[in-house]
Parts: structure tokens; C-alpha cells; sequence
């Protein structure tokens, strides 16, 4: 376990620098600059803010530089807002972002899950049927379409929620919905796909066999082993909830990091684009290590690292 640990920390390291190396330069090969709409002052003013921000530096001693700042966990200040520096705004938004992708990520996992077992225990039945539609619409339709149709009918037509900010748990059940929706329709396919195949297994008849109940043999039995392939996807869908959080925030108002990544790209704000995609980059890779951490803990027969201790 020791070496398997240190092999992939040394493997996400690399893969963390791959990452940054190419945003830093697919990001600067661009056209264009950050201070474009100073285009109506003179010449001097452009090149003064260039010098400032060390923009005019050849491109490998930029990376350089970035390089050291991201070792010290210093992503710099803001172009466009020079009071603030890359590391505040992620202390400000990310909490909301982050209480908004794990409460998401919550309502996915369980009612996934529910819907899934409900179609594999009641197979080829109107329970199935229903629930694999479901599972089509929620992966069908794309969030931000969602997200639109869920303001028109549940906050126009009937105002039963508000629409924006992030001030109470009313709030929060609209951007909810177009968020989890897609990852909890993923979750049920796989779950009933996998309960199938696992409760047509040897050790399921025979458990039946003993006479345990129904409910114990789904949760004690059958649903371990089944988890295993929505294990295999969760940390893919955290990380995309999370970072797909950035179009919902813009569209319901929600002061998350979603507000100033999608400002930073319009803007050119060269910091705070490199803050963002490094720090989700970070969580991504830290999600796919313990999902491979959850698969030995689930299932004792997958082994991390082989018998001779390698």
C-alpha cells in the first residue's frame, strides 16, 4: 500500500504539471491581450501595464516564474481586479461552489441509486420502464437547458422557488435540480445494469436459499458488489459537477467561482484562468486517487500493489 501511495503521488504531480504547462501556453498562444480594452489609451500605457504584470517577459521566463509561484500556493493578483489576488477569490467562492457541488453530488448518489435498484428489482416492469425514461431525459438535456426550464416553470409560471443568489435553502433546490439531474441519471443505469448482473450470482441464490429477507439481501449483499462501477465514475462526476457548476452559478447568480472563471475568460485574466483550472485540476486528480482507495475497501479481491510489496 505504501509504494502504491507514493507511486501515484508521484504520478499526480506530473500529471498536475502536464496540466499546468498546457494551459499556461495553450492559454498564451491566444491572440489578443488583457488590456485590450485600454486600446483607447496611448501606447506607453498598454506597455507600462505589460511590464507591470511581467507580460512582456519571453514566454519561458513567464512559466518559469509562474512555476515558482505555484510551489509557494501563491497564484498572484487579478488583472482585472488588481486590489485582489487569485488566492482570495478562491477563498471567497469556492466554499459556495464546493457547498453546491457536494449537496448535488448527494441528491445524484441517492436517488441514482434508488432508481437504479427500484428498476433492476422490479426488471422489465412499469418501475424499470419509468425509471430508465427518467434516466434518457436527465442525460439528454443539457444542465444550462435545465436550468432555464426549471426558472420558467417553477419560478415564473408558479413561484414556488427564487431564482437567484445563494441566501437560503430555497435557494439552493432549483440550481440543485439542474446540476444533479444528468450525474443521477448516469448512476441509475449503471446501478441497474450492475444489480442485474450481481443478483443472478451463485452466492445471491443462495442466500436466498438461507431465506434472508429481500431488503438484506440487496443491502448486504447485492449492493456492495454493484457499487463498484458507480465507484468507478464517481470521481469523474464529482469533479465535473464541480466544475460544472461555473454555467449554473452564472445563471442563477450564485457568488461561486463559476462568477469570476467565466468573467476571467472573457476578460483575459491570465491569473485567475491559471487559479481555477489548477485548482480543480487538484481535485479532479485527488477524486480518481481515492476512488482507487474506495475500490480496495469495497472489494477485498482487487489488490493496490501485488504481493511482493511493488
Amino acid at each position: 500500500m505504501k509504494s502504491y501511495i507514493i507511486k501515484r503521488l508521484v504520478s499526480m504531480i506530473v500529471t498536475l504539471w502536464l496540466i499546468v504547462t498546457m494551459t499556461f501556453f495553450l492559454m498564451h498562444s491566444i491572440p489578443g491581450s488583457p488590456f485590450n480594452e485600454e486600446r483607447a489609451t496611448n501606447e506607453a500605457v498598454q506597455k507600462n501595464l505589460k511590464a507591470f504584470y511581467h507580460l512582456d517577459d519571453p514566454l519561458y521566463v513567464q512559466y518559469g516564474a509562474y512555476l515558482k509561484s505555484l510551489a509557494v500556493l501563491d497564484f498572484g493578483p487579478s488583472i482585472k481586479k488588481p486590489s485582489q489576488t487569485v488566492n482570495d477569490m478562491l477563498g471567497r467562492g469556492f466554499p459556495i461552489s464546493f457547498e453546491l457541488g457536494m449537496w448535488t453530488l448527494i441528491v445524484a448518489v441517492f436517488s441514482g441509486l434508488i432508481l437504479g435498484i427500484a428498476a433492476a428489482l422490479r426488471h422489465n416492469g412499469i418501475i424499470d420502464y419509468a425509471a430508465m425514461a427518467i434516466a434518457v431525459l436527465g442525460i439528454s438535456i443539457p444542465n444550462f437547458v435545465l436550468a432555464t426550464l426549471l426558472i420558467q416553470q417553477l419560478a415564473i409560471t408558479w413561484p414556488i422557488f427564487p431564482v437567484s443568489t445563494w441566501q437560503s435553502p430555497m435557494h439552493m433546490v432549483l440550481p440543485i435540480l439542474a446540476l444533479a439531474t444528468a450525474p443521477m441519471a448516469i448512476i441509475a443505469r449503471l446501478t441497474r445494469t450492475s444489480m442485474l448482473e450481481v443478483l443472478t450470482q451463485d452466492y445471491i441464490r443462495t442466500a436466498r436459499a438461507k431465506g434472508l429477507s429481500p431488503l438484506k439481501i440487496v443491502i448486504k449483499h447485492a449492493l456492495r458488489n454493484a457499487l463498484l462501477p458507480v465507484i468507478t465514475v464517481l470521481g469523474t462526476l464529482a469533479a465535473s459537477i464541480l466544475t460544472g457548476t461555473f454555467v449554473i452559478e452564472k445563471i442563477f447568480a450564485i457568488p461561486g467561482m463559476g462568477k469570476y472563471f467565466v468573467d476571467s475568460i472573457g476578460n483575459r485574466d491570465y491569473p485567475v484562468i491559471m487559479g481555477t483550472t489548477v485548482f480543480y485540476s487538484c481535485i479532479l486528480i485527488v477524486m480518481l486517487f481515492l476512488v482507487d482507495i474506495a475500490y480496495g475497501i469495497l472489494d477485498p479481491r482487487i489488490k493496490l500493489h501485488r504481493k511482493d510489496g511493488n
